[in-house]
Parts: C-alpha cells; sequence; structure tokens
C-alpha cells in the first residue's frame, strides 16, 4: 500500500489558503503594528497573541461541528468556503484601517531619522529641546543606560568602543556618501529607531486610540473568520488517508501549506520592496491568492468521493480506521499488562490500556504546547529582530523568510519517509534538537548588526526551519492516531487548542522578556529553553506512532510470518 501523492497533494491546496494568510499575517502585522503604532515589544506581542486566544475555543468548536456535518459536498468543504470567502472580503480592511495612522507615524519617524543624521536640533515630544548633534546623541547613548536597545554597552566594550566620545565620533560621521558606516548601522542606528518608536506611541497613538481600536474590531473578525476553517481543513487528511500512511500524507499536506507560504513570501517580498509600508497592497494580493486556491481547491477535490475510496482502500488492506488502539511507542505499557479489582484480564487490559493512551496524548498535546511556545515566539518577532537588531530591510528579512521555506521544502517527502523507518517519535525528538541548536547558535553568534551576521542567522534560522518541518509532520499525525474517525475533526481542534494557546501567550512573554532584558537576543535563550522542556516531555510518550504499513492484500496478510 503506498500513498498517493498527486491525491494528497490535491487535498492540501485547503492547507495552502491558510498559510498564505498566517504566512503574511506573522510577517506584515508585527511591521504594521510596529510602524503605525510604535508599540513595545510586550505590547505588539500581547495583539500578536490575541488571534491564538481565540482560537482557543473555536477550533475545538468548528472541527467538532465539522465532524457531525452531512452534506453533499462533505464534511469538511462548506466550513473552507465560508470561511475563506468571508476573509477575503474583510481582510484588506486590516492595513486599511491604519493608512492615516501609518502616514503620521511615518512622517515623524523621517523627521527624526533625518534630523540625527543630518546633524541637525530636535526637539523631543515632552518639549526638551537638543541644539547639537552631539547633544542629541548623548542623550542616546544615556538613554543606553536603562535600555541597552538604544545603546548595547557591551557589545560596545566587546568592540573596543566604552566611552561616549568614541560613541559620538561613530554617530557624528555616520553619514557616508554611499549612506550610513557599518559602524553608525551597528551601534547607532537601532538606538535612533528605538527612540523614533516611542515618539511614536506617545505624539501619536496615545492620542489617537479610537484607531487602533478600530483596527482592533477589524481583525478580530477577519481572525474569526479564519479560525471557522483551519480545523475542517486539516482534518480532511485524516478522513481520506489510512492511518499507517498519515506523517508522509502529512508531509505533502505541510509541503502544499509551504507553496501556500512562498506565495505569500513573493507577494510581500516584492510590494515591500517596491514600497516599505505596502501593506494594503499586500493583504489585497494574499487575498486574490486566497481566493484563487479556492477555486483550485474546489475543482480538484470533491471530499466524498475521496472519503469513499479511503474506506474501499481500508477494507481491502485489513485496516480499521475506526480503531483507536494505536501501537505503544516503546513497548506495551505497565498499565495494560495490570490486573485488575474484580475485572477479567481482558477488561482490566482494555482500560488500562485506554488510561495509558490518555496519559500518551497528554504528554502529546504537553510537548507541542512547549514547541510551539519556543518556536513561535520566534516567529512572530522575525520581521522585527530581522529589521531592528540585525538592521535588514524588511524586504531583505523577507528574503530570509523565503530562503528558510525554500530549503525547508526540500525536506518534506525523505522528512515523511523518516517517520516511516524510525518512528514519529525519535523523528519528532531530533527535529526539536535541530531547532535548539539553532536557537542557541543566534544567541552567540547572531545577536547584532554587522556584515557577515545576516548570513550566520539565516544558516541557524534554515537549521531551524528544518526542525520545525521534521516535528510539525509528525506531530498532528501522532495526535490523530489516537482518534476513531468520527472524532478526527474533535482531536484536530484538540491538536490546534495546544498550538495556539502557545502562540497566544508566547508572544506576549518573549516581548517581556526582550523588554526586560533590553536585548531581542535573549528571545533565543527563551525559545531553546521552552524547546528543551518539549523534549524532556516527549521522552515520556508511549503511544501515538503509526502501525506498520500493510502488505498489498489481505492474501499476503495470512500468508505472512
Amino acid at each position: 500500500m503506498k500513498l498517493d501523492y498527486k491525491k494528497t497533494l490535491k487535498v492540501g491546496t485547503a492547507f495552502a489558503i491558510i498559510m498564505v494568510f498566517w504566512t503574511s499575517y506573522d510577517y506584515v502585522v508585527p511591521l504594521l503594528l510596529e510602524n503605525a503604532f510604535g508599540l513595545s515589544n510586550s505590547m505588539r506581542g500581547l495583539i500578536m497573541g490575541l488571534d491564538n486566544l481565540l482560537s482557543l475555543f473555536m477550533l475545538p468548536l468548528f472541527g467538532k461541528l465539522s465532524d457531525k456535518l452531512v452534506s453533499k459536498y462533505g464534511k469538511r468543504t462548506p466550513f473552507i468556503v465560508v470561511g475563506t470567502v468571508v476573509t477575503v472580503l474583510l481582510m484588506v480592511f486590516v492595513p486599511i484601517s491604519a493608512t492615516k495612522q501609518l502616514d503620521k507615524a511615518m512622517e515623524l519617524r523621517g523627521r527624526i531619522t533625518d534630523t540625527f543624521a543630518e546633524q541637525y536640533s530636535y526637539t523631543a515630544g515632552d518639549g526638551t529641546h537638543y541644539d547639537s548633534a552631539e547633544a542629541i546623541y548623548t542623550m542616546l547613548y544615556e538613554k543606553g543606560a536603562d535600555n541597552s536597545d538604544f545603546c548595547d554597552r557591551d557589545y560596545l566594550k566587546a568592540n573596543g568602543r566604552d566611552s561616549l566620545g568614541e560613541y559620538l565620533e561613530i554617530a557624528l560621521n555616520g553619514k557616508t556618501d554611499d549612506g550610513f558606516s557599518d559602524d553608525y548601522i551597528r551601534f547607532v542606528k537601532t538606538g535612533i529607531t528605538n527612540y523614533a518608536n516611542g515618539q511614536v506611541y506617545e505624539n501619536i497613538t496615545k492620542n489617537n486610540t479610537a484607531t487602533l481600536v478600530v483596527y482592533m474590531i477589524i481583525l478580530f473578525f477577519v481572525l474569526v473568520a479564519m479560525a471557522t476553517f483551519r480545523s475542517p481543513a486539516i482534518a480532511l487528511m485524516p478522513d481520506v488517508t489510512p492511518k499507517p500512511l498519515r506523517s508522509q500524507a502529512n508531509a505533502m499536506i505541510t509541503l502544499m501549506g509551504g507553496v501556500g507560504g512562498a506565495i505569500a513570501f513573493i507577494i510581500y517580498t516584492v510590494a515591500l520592496t517596491v514600497n516599505p509600508t505596502a501593506y494594503v497592497l499586500v493583504f489585497g494580493l494574499v487575498a486574490a491568492a486566497m481566493a484563487l486556491l479556492l477555486v483550485a481547491y474546489l475543482k480538484l477535490v470533491k471530499e466524498n468521493k475521496l472519503a469513499a475510496e479511503c474506506e474501499e482502500l481500508c477494507e481491502k488492506y485489513g485496516i480499521d480506521n475506526d480503531d483507536d488502539d494505536s501501537a505503544p511507542v516503546n513497548a506495551e505499557t505497565d498499565a495494560a499488562k495490570t490486573a485488575n479489582g474484580g475485572k477479567d484480564s481482558k477488561t482490566a487490559g482494555r482500560e488500562g490500556l485506554k488510561k495509558a493512551k490518555m496519559t500518551s496524548f497528554l504528554l502529546i498535546l504537553a510537548s507541542i504546547f512547549m514547541w510551539f511556545m519556543g518556536y513561535n515566539a520566534v516567529q512572530s518577532n522575525l520581521s522585527i529582530y530581522l529589521t531592528k537588531t540585525l538592521g535588514l530591510g524588511a524586504e531583505m528579512g523577507g528574503l530570509v523568510s523565503g530562503l528558510s521555506m525554500g530549503v525547508s521544502a526540500i525536506a518534506f517527502i525523505p522528512v515523511g519517509m523518516l517517520a516511516v523507518k524510525i518512528g514519529r517519535k525519535k523523528s519528532i525528538v531530533i527535529g526539536f534538537a535541530l531547532a535548539v541548536v539553532s536557537f542557541v547558535m543566534v544567541f552567540f553568534f547572531a545577536a547584532h548588526a554587522g556584515g557577515g551576521v545576516s548570513v550566520l542567522f539565516t544558516v541557524f534560522y534554515l537549521l531551524a526551519g528544518f526542525g520545525l518541518i521534521i516535528s510539525n509532520v509528525n506531530t498532528f499525525p501522532m495526535v490523530v492516531e489516537l482518534s476513531t474517525k468520527d472524532k478526527v475533526g474533535r482531536y484536530t481542534g484538540f491538536y490546534y487548542t495546544a498550538t495556539m494557546s502557545a502562540q497566544a501567550i508566547t508572544p506576549f512573554i518573549a516581548g517581556l522578556v526582550m523588554d526586560s532584558t533590553g536585548g531581542s537576543k535573549y528571545l533565543f535563550l527563551y525559545s531553546a529553553a521552552c524547546v528543551v522542556v518539549a523534549i524532556v516531555l516527549m521522552m515520556f510518550v508511549r503511544h501515538g506512532d503509526g502501525k506498520p504499513v500493510p502488505p498489498k492484500s489481505k492474501l499476503e496478510m495470512i500468508g505472512g510470518d
């Protein structure tokens, strides 16, 4: 029995719709919040986590509702269609609602950065007047005593520049015929950017909170629309795939998600290259891409037909897709072997196995939760880290993200095969370990702007992306392995409850870490610690690995050893 790759890729079109939206959302919305509203790391993280908080109860709900739906279009397709259409109609209003605010903010930022760079006088929002470039840069350096994002003195000292005089020399001679000197970008530019950010918040956002409120209301309805069809779209794969093939099938589904992410990457990279604040254009093009993918899904996927084909295949090979008695990961559990309390050994064994499987199910969800706590903390702050900490333009940051997608896409098929060879649990632990190594390396070697640092960061981020692929391909199949066919949508909802709850809180916690430590590099230590906990939890899982792929027919099963 082999996976029908062509059919699975067609089914993955639904996931591509989802990933077009979320890839652009995760990259562009933090930039919009930063540039338009000047929010702090923690406030921005709080807003980026609200969509996941909303999903905590919506994803299980709509997963369960889709389990019960009976229609001529299938259980999942009606949710996919309605959710996509509503999202497409609403999403472009997210950046439109912040357009006037963005224009005001960018005008203020321009005045601040141009004034500093050209060495003119400047009057701050509190009325303090700085009548020389030296006074301006002295002010920035002094603020570095409380906030190292303005001026990381440890970094200065490590590079032989530990005095105010040396800092001022870099600052005052930063402007060159070709733009800015490397030292200016490394030691001064971030401080000016952060100061401008604070001025936008104090002088514009706080005086016009209604704009932020309107923005959040529109964003809320868009996120509700997206939440209505995420669980149904993901549950479609196990609906039409026999259990032994689900890791490989999930690899194909994730590959199609990568296609959606690549489409989003091309859209926001090209648009932000032409205009670094072209957020309306980005969202409009993403909406169009989602609509076209929906048309492709409706042309390619006939849900009821595919589900019937799956049932025929399972019957042919003697597979019970409704059997939740998945094989133990390591060995038969002690709980399944214990006796009884007055019950016969068969009944006691079933109850013991059921309890052991529930323990594994909860451990899997807890491990997934910690994994997403770690990885999403980086993902939700990636565009900010690339632009503020490494000093890259928004379009260059997009290239780093896109390169990660492209290289990781190559791994999807071999990763699915890896799970067949060594099991899902071992594959997941390997993926987690790669991410830990990557985050630690970023902390030590790619935490400041500079010539080769962006190259090092890209290499390390690719390593984490490869770990992401290995882990994500296998975690979802482990969850649905423990479900029955009439509960796939519900278990899909449980899976997303774990992922979304992590993503609801980790951007805020990560923001607090960055604000309190005064440096974005500590984000990666926080993320590494979360993933280490995920590894420990996964080591105790005993159920959820797939059963072996059966032979070609029932006759071979009878004649086998």
